[in-house]
């Protein structure tokens, strides 16, 4: 059986005082702050109970973020990155599919749901604290592309995911279920390109996904939410945390070499958005120098306070 010993938290010491005799185990046994006598709940509680009031204290300090598009491959790490940090955050996910569940381990903290249908999403967002929104229209290549017969391959989107549906009805759901709970932070990851309308994102399958996401982007700011817009530069399968990381604006940064940034890094810039007030109410373009030139970025608030833009 687990023992919590020396946790602080952050009330005085006459918390503990009573007129009433002590319990045999002390204060110090228990870590607590030194006190001549105990309370008399906790006397008649004991040990036990003292071990599971400190446990709900410290669950009360942890933040409940839901990262929707959990089974992506951004997503995915966004969700494995809250889990290892447990003693921080309370993780959940949110899938579409219980194959996408099941890929990403299961857990009963993963949801089902449709993006599409703001009623089925509800139950994954009650009582968040924060939402993470990585959720995307997939353009799939027609079938029957043949390289060796020279041309380009033709995309579409699957019936009924165009980016209309998924990157705007899907996103304004999200945002809408959020503000109706109370959500106190949305983190929205995009796409830097957006704005250019005659970008060849727009083209694949005719979906317009940028401008759709764009939509999104600026519903999400004009909604009274906290938020933090992340337009992630093209996305690398690559290592992350070895990189430093560069904050642009107004797709400043696709006309410069780096433009790309890993998943990983994408990841832990999400997290990061939630301890800082520096991100609040910010929108920026993400990318990073190529590993080995400069420092890795490791002073998120700072990486922040470089922002200006709301949107």
């Amino acid at each position: 059986m687990a023992i919590l010993t020396r946790v602080p938290l952050g009330f005085s010491t006459t918390t503990l005082s009573s007129n009433s005799r002590c319990h045999k185990y002390s204060s110090q046994s228990i870590g607590v702050p030194k006190a001549s006598t105990c309370n008399p709940l906790l006397y008649k509680r004991g040990f036990r109970g003292v071990r599971v009031v400190f446990a709900a204290m410290a669950d009360l300090r942890r933040s409940t973020v839901l990262v929707t598009g959990a089974g992506g491959r951004t997503g995915q790490i966004v969700y494995r990155k809250l889990k290892e940090r447990s003693e921080q955050y309370v993780a959940k996910g949110l899938v579409r599919t219980e194959e996408s569940k099941g890929k990403i381990g299961g857990a009963d903290d993963v949801f089902v749901g449709d993006i599409r249908d703001i009623n089925s999403i509800v139950p994954a967002i009650e009582g968040i604290d924060a939402l993470v929104i990585l959720t995307s229209a997939v353009p799939k290549m027609k079938p029957g592309y043949d390289p060796s017969q020279g041309g380009s391959p033709e995309f579409c989107f699957d019936d009924g995911a165009n980016p209309e549906q998924v990157d705007w009805i899907g996103q304004k759901n999200q945002i809408d279920a959020a503000k109706a709970a109370g959500v106190k932070q949305v983190v929205l990851v995009g796409s830097m390109g957006g704005t250019d309308p005659n970008h060849p994102l727009n083209s694949l399958g005719n979906g317009n996904i940028l401008v759709w996401k764009r939509k999104a982007e600026q519903y999400l700011a004009d909604s009274g939410v906290p938020y933090t817009i992340i337009r992630a530069g093209g996305l690398q399968d690559k290592e992350g945390g070895v990189r430093e990381l560069l904050i642009g604006k107004d797709d400043e940064l696709l006309k410069t070499d780096t433009r790309t940034i890993s998943r990983p890094d994408v990841a832990e810039v999400c997290l990061q958005a939630l301890l800082f007030e520096e991100a609040k109410f910010k929108a920026f373009d993400l990318a990073s120098k190529p590993e080995g030139v400069d420092t890795p970025t490791k002073d998120f608030k700072a990486l922040f306070s470089q922002i200006t833009t709301r949107f």
